[in-house]
């Protein structure tokens, strides 16, 4: 049986799943239990020349997918989560220092990520006014980071979003929608600023 066969049965029986869920997470610290931790080595795929520091908080529950690409490096103080969605991590790429990465999160080959970079394909439900926002449960959106991209320090990307191969997103910028290939984006929230235009094979700025 494989493992999106066996979460199909396990969502078919709440009881079952809500059992599992206590057995597996925390229910104060929302964090794997430290004896599932202990067998992170047997189940979290990391390719050839791969690393995680050892300071980098992984909230990595085995219900969902992790996996880590050749030499892509993780670096200090930084958070992985795929308790919600999978986390899924390409080939030479760099998390830099204290990022957040919360799932379903798709990245992929030679991207790189500053500092203090949030994405997260997480949401909380806030609709009902009677009953509150931490009991109203999460709604989840795949981000896609595709290849040959740099993200730069302070960027926040959010829910939904696709951003096209070899983008630049500029520092502090709030991604709140899809951007296409080749472009640098710019603003909270962001907005297209340059181009490659491939007949001139120049980079051109956008007017507003």
């Amino acid at each position: 049986m494989n493992l999106s066969t066996l979460k199909q049965k396990i969502n078919n029986h709440p009881t079952l799943k809500k059992m599992l869920h206590h057995l597996i997470m925390h229910p104060t610290k929302a964090r794997p239990q430290w004896w599932i931790r202990l067998f992170y080595f047997t189940y979290l795929k990391r390719a050839k020349g791969s690393v995680i520091y050892h300071s980098v908080r992984k909230d990595l529950p085995p219900f969902n997918l992790f996996s880590l690409g050749r030499y892509s490096v993780i670096e200090d103080y930084s958070c992985l989560n795929n308790a919600v969605g999978d986390l899924i991590i390409g080939n030479y790429t760099r998390i830099g220092l204290r990022n957040t990465i919360i799932g379903p999160v798709t990245i992929g080959n030679h991207v790189n990520l500053a500092q203090n970079i949030t994405v997260s394909g997480l949401n909380h439900n806030f609709q009902k006014i009677d009953i509150p926002i931490d009991e109203q449960g999460v709604t989840t959106n795949p981000i896609i980071i595709e290849d040959d991209v740099w993200i730069g320090a302070n960027a926040v990307i959010l829910p939904g979003v696709t951003i096209g191969t070899h983008c630049i997103i500029a520092a502090g910028t709030v991604v709140n929608q899809s951007t296409p290939p080749y472009c640098v984006c710019a603003g909270v929230p962001a907005r297209i600023i340059k181009k490659y235009n491939f007949e001139t094979q120049m980079w051109e700025k956008i007017l507003k």
